[in-house]
């Protein structure tokens, strides 16, 4: 029987076991030796039959993702798609018109990045905590406009989109952009909910954020960003739109490249963590996926300005913006994807978004299971 860990090396009339860096010699070979070398002789060529049998999985698991990407290529105006497992790239995929280093803007998944900065702000100090009301960033507008109902919303109702005003977006978005006082405009609005109540969404609350952010730091918004969030991460983001009175618009029409988008997920996977350095803290994050409200139309849950479904068993946490931008993230499987999609072939129908959670159920989960 041949020992467990020797190795025999056949030379014409001797057999040599090495075990490590020790030799012996045996006596000349015999016929049953020679048995022996014909059996060795044979195990290169099952070794490579073996070899070849354990590379069919991975032929099989490029298949499926060549499969996948043209299935995610075709959903509504797709343009890009990154998958990134493990702290590994495991696809980076451009379409139509859309390249590496471009940028796309994000919409309304700047929510969920300014959700980051005031998270930041309040472990720097710049804010107290989310508890704090309008009535204290906006004194002037209360003391002309006196209302216990408004001037008690909190920062956290802001960022759950329970402040029970009426909403800025949808119907009324052209209306309010086109104000003079956006600020003015949103606390204008009528009560419609109770505070702390159902979800009323509304682009309008994101943008008190912007506004109390620069009021609390002194920093208007894109500059907080690229101090504490963009600029230690190595992101470069141009200035976005700004309202009559010069406040960052909060809440949409940031632009990230997709593998930026990659490194705010990395971020968020990662409890606030990136390269090493803590840039929000692990509470905030923490805090950010508990659920305060959930969509009536879709009806995702919705944290800290990020949004949280349950896909094929999976937790899918994500930010979301108009006609198909996502940050997906599937903490259970360790993987992050990115997706952007071109806004100006979108008709603003929502028909790609159950066809991309579709995607994501059937095809991309089972994928990542691999």
């Amino acid at each position: 029987m041949v020992e467990s860990g020797a190795k025999y090396l056949i030379f014409p009339l001797l057999l040599v076991a090495c075990y490590g860096t020790s030799c012996t010699v045996s006596q000349p070979v015999t016929e049953r030796d020679q048995n022996v070398r014909e059996e060795q002789d044979a195990i290169p060529d099952a070794q490579n039959e073996q070899d070849e049998q354990e590379k069919i999985p991975d032929r099989e698991k490029r298949a499926i993702l060549e499969a996948l990407i043209a299935e995610v290529s075709s959903i509504g105006t797709v343009n890009s798609f990154l998958v990134r497992k493990e702290n590994q790239l495991i696809t980076e995929q451009y379409f139509d018109r859309m390249s590496p280093g471009q940028a796309a803007n994000i919409k309304s998944a700047s929510k969920s990045i300014l959700s980051l900065l005031i998270g930041i702000a309040i472990d720097k100090g710049y804010l107290e905590s989310v508890e704090q009301t309008l009535e204290t960033f906006f004194p002037d507008y209360f003391n002309t406009h006196p209302d216990r109902g408004k001037a008690s919303i909190t920062i956290q109702d802001l960022l759950t989109m329970r402040s029970g005003l009426q909403t800025t977006s949808f119907i009324y978005y052209g209306e309010w952009i086109s104000s003079d006082d956006w600020v003015r405009f949103v606390l204008d609005r009528p009560l419609i909910q109770e505070r702390g109540g159902r979800m009323v969404y509304s682009t309008g609350s994101s943008h008190l954020l912007s506004v109390i952010l620069t009021k609390a730091s002194g920093k208007n918004t894109f500059e907080f960003a690229n101090e504490y969030l963009l600029g230690p991460m190595g992101i470069e983001m141009d200035p976005w739109e700004r309202d009559p009175q010069g406040y960052f618009l909060g809440g949409n029409d940031m632009a990230l490249t997709p593998r930026d988008m990659l490194k705010i997920g990395q971020l968020v996977m990662a409890a606030g963590s990136y390269n090493g350095e803590q840039l929000v803290s692990e509470k905030w994050i923490r805090d950010s996926f508990e659920t305060y409200s959930r969509s009536p139309f879709s009806h995702y849950d919705y944290g800290y300005s990020w949004w949280a479904h349950t896909v094929a068993d999976y937790q899918v946490t994500f930010a979301w913006g108009y006609a198909g931008q996502y940050i997906l993230m599937f903490p259970e499987l360790d993987a992050i994807v990115a997706i952007t999609s071109d806004i100006a072939d979108n008709n603003g129908s929502r028909a790609y978004q159950p066809r991309i959670f579709s995607f994501i159920e059937t095809s991309l989960i089972p994928y990542l299971e691999m």
